[in-house]
Parts: structure tokens; sequence; C-alpha cells
């Protein structure tokens, strides 16, 4: 856990301060920073449960909010959710989120070199940075899925495979667990938006705006996406239904050509005694070279009716 003593004094530091803890499964040195920051309790345990939806909370000099960091797994190709958790006060950001989800590299990259506003703005202007920060990455990991889904379209076009359909069901899978993330977030950014406090400044509301139209794009583009998963389901069970029948078509024309034959076969092959043509000596030879004909003229009608 954090020095209590260090905590005060950063407390005590002029300008907007920014504390950043990777790492949520802490509660000593969670609980060390609540103390040192006046966090209410209900406010600690939301931390910790990273179970909790995407909310905002307005306590009496701080705004918490909580949202949903999505990062893409190239190894498994699969959206991991992780919990993100930001506390707003008048010149103090804290933010929490999970071990291997800090996507703010820009944000401190830019106040190190005091690139742009960040600099030159309140508290509430990096509030905004982090969480535009956390919206901006939902695009990257909807372009990643756009280009998952192409591919997966490509191979229900030319050749549908349960594989296919695995990894149709895995990507509606993950515009669900998109869904359920970004959704909520609506919700925050208009309440934040709404809300009045002293030390949310006019002027950032019009940031904070920006990203509840963000938010907007980003499940319009899901919803697209999921339309798109279930007009692609209907697509392989009929590129399925028809490689079926052009199967079960090639089949009956193999049939239908063989029942004459077959036909022709078992005519002479009851063997009786006083059969015509069981003893010409020629009788074999044109007995196949009809058949022959037969099968052969038989398959050409039906090449040029295109029925295979």
């Amino acid at each position: 856990a954090p020095d209590r003593d260090s905590l005060m004094q950063l407390k005590e530091k002029e300008g907007v301060i920014w504390v950043q803890v990777d790492g949520v499964h802490q509660p000593d040195k969670i609980a060390a920073i609540g103390e040192a920051f006046s966090l209410h309790s209900l406010t600690l345990e939301d931390i910790l449960n990273t179970g909790q939806r995407p909310k905002m909370e307005e306590f009496e000099d701080y705004l918490f909010l909580i949202g949903k960091i999505l990062t893409f797994e190239d190894a498994t190709g699969m959206v991991r959710e992780k919990h993100f958790c930001l506390v707003l006060k008048q010149h103090l950001v804290l933010s929490f989120h999970e071990s291997g989800a800090n996507i703010f590299g820009a944000v401190e990259q830019r106040i190190r070199k005091a690139a742009g506003k960040i600099r030159k703005k309140t508290a509430d202007y990096l509030a905004y940075a982090l969480f535009d920060s956390m919206v901006d990455n939902y695009f990257l990991v909807l372009e990643t899925i756009g280009a998952q889904i192409e591919e997966v379209e490509d191979e229900i076009l030319e050749t549908p495979s349960r594989d296919s359909l695995e990894r149709l069901h895995l990507l509606k899978r993950e515009l669900t667990i998109l869904r359920k993330s970004v959704w909520p977030v609506r919700e925050v950014t208009n309440s934040l938006v709404r809300s009045d406090v002293y030390f949310v400044q006019e002027d950032s509301l019009k940031y904070f705006m920006d990203i509840y139209d963000h938010t907007l794009q980003i499940i319009e583009t899901i919803e697209a996406f999921r339309d798109v998963t279930s007009s692609l389901y209907d697509m392989y069970l009929s590129s399925v239904s028809h490689r079926m029948n052009q199967v079960m078509k090639v089949l009956t024309v193999i049939a239908t050509i063989f029942i004459p034959l077959t036909f022709i076969v078992g005519i002479y092959g009851m063997n009786f005694r006083y059969m015509p043509e069981l003893t010409w000596h020629w009788g074999y030879f044109t007995t196949l070279a009809i058949m022959a004909i037969l099968g052969i003229g038989m398959a050409l009608y039906f090449k040029k009716k295109d029925w295979f």
C-alpha cells in the first residue's frame, strides 16, 4: 500500500493532479487512496467490483465514473473487457484500471510534452481526455471485428464450413460484449453533460458531448455489424443448402442414367431358356453398345437442359 504521508503531500500540490492506479485487485492500496482523498466506501466497493456496469454517481465533492476498456487479444482472437473507474474532483483525477489495460499512453505523452490544451485546461478536461481514449479504443476494436467479418463473409461465399460457422458465432458473441459495454457509456456521458457541478466547466461540456456523439456512432456501427452477422448466418445456411442441392442433383442425374441400364441388365439376367438373342454371337457386344449410347445420350440431354 502507498505511504499515507506521500499521498497527503501529493494532495497538497498545486495544479491538476492525476493519480493512475494500474490494477484494481489491490484492496489495501485502493483503501489508502480512498482515505487520503476522502472517497465514499461505496465508491471503493465499485472500484474493486470489476463486474460493475458503466455508470456515473455524483457525490458532494466529486464525480465517480465507471467505464469498460476493450482490448483485442491477437493470441485468442477475442475481445476482453477491462474495468475502468475515474474519480473527478476540482483539481484532481483518480483513474483505476485492471492490469494490462493501460491505453492512456497518448495522454501521458501529451502531458509530458505539454502538447495541445491538456496542460492549460482543468481537471475536467483531463477526465475528458481519459474517457475519450477509452471510447476511441472502441473504434480500433470495431475496425478489427469489421475486418474479421469480411474474412468470414468471403469464406462463406467460397467454401462454407463448420469453422466459418464457429467464427461467426464468436463474432456475434464479441459484438454482444461490445454492445453491453458501450451502451451504458452513452448514459454515463449524457448524465455527465446534464450534471450541474461546480468543478465541471461549461466549456468542457462540449468535449463530453463529443464523446456522447462518438458513442452513438459506435452503437450504430455495432448494430450494423450485428445485422451483417445475422445475414451471414442466413447466407451460410443458404450456401450449405445450395451445395447439398448441387450434390443431390448430380446423384439424381447419375441414378437416372443408370435406371434404363439396370433395366436392360435385369432383363437379360433372368436366364430363361427361351429368350431372344441369347444364342446370338454379337448379342453381348450389341447390348453393351446400346447401353453406352443410351447413357451418353441421356447425359448429353441433361447437360443441354443444364440440369448439372
